[in-house]
């Protein structure tokens, strides 16, 4: 019997194996692209245009700099590529990942691995600055959770905790059409490569 094809082509031409990526098969451009087209909440928010996992991505990296100020650039960077394995296997709500089970998380950690080898990461990104990730994101959820996606905020409290208002106060959910936060993805990224030169 003929084995499924388990590649995707990228539109850099590059042919990326999703059980067991290359570092040298991933570019930026690709990841940005995807990001900007990957809608978060499976679409489900207010706006005229998706909320897309790019936009996401820059917030949680911008909430990570305001926890962690002191962090090095590179842990900068981790927080803007936390979510990039999404640009291949998409967003799954959590409800859904819990449903498909640990090889969903398998394979989001051979992706992420290969993505930071990629741009000179370690392969596991420390347990400490995850956790710091990780804080962001879920800064980010509740954020996004209450300003687009309908829920109250006590019931963002309950899912997502309560945020320290003053990291948020003067932060925005932004919605943007897939071409512009692509743009600033790329941006974004190519300015904390320049920096850990």
């Amino acid at each position: 019997m003929k084995q499924p094809r388990a590649w995707q082509r990228m539109l850099s031409g590059r042919r990326l194996d999703l059980l067991d990526p290359t570092p040298v098969d991933i570019e930026i451009e690709d990841i940005a692209h995807g990001l900007a087209f990957v809608a978060r909440w499976n679409g489900q928010t207010r706006g005229d245009y998706a909320y897309s996992v790019a936009e996401h991505s820059l917030l949680v990296e911008d909430l990570f700099a305001r926890i962690a100020p002191g962090a090095p650039v590179k842990w900068r960077l981790a927080a803007l590529l936390h979510d990039a394995p999404e640009y291949v296997i998409g967003d799954m709500i959590s409800p859904v990942k819990a449903a498909v089970g640990p090889s969903y998380g398998e394979l989001d950690a051979r992706l992420a691995a290969a993505i930071h080898i990629r741009f000179g990461l370690p392969a596991a990104i420390p347990i400490k600055v995850k956790r710091q990730i990780k804080k962001a994101d879920r800064i980010s959820a509740w954020m996004e959770a209450v300003r687009i996606a309908g829920f109250a905020e006590s019931e963002a409290d309950r899912f997502f905790g309560k945020p320290d208002r003053t990291l948020i106060a003067d932060l925005d959910i932004r919605l943007r059409p897939p071409k512009e936060v692509r743009a600033a993805y790329t941006a974004r990224h190519a300015a904390l490569i320049a920096d850990l030169g």
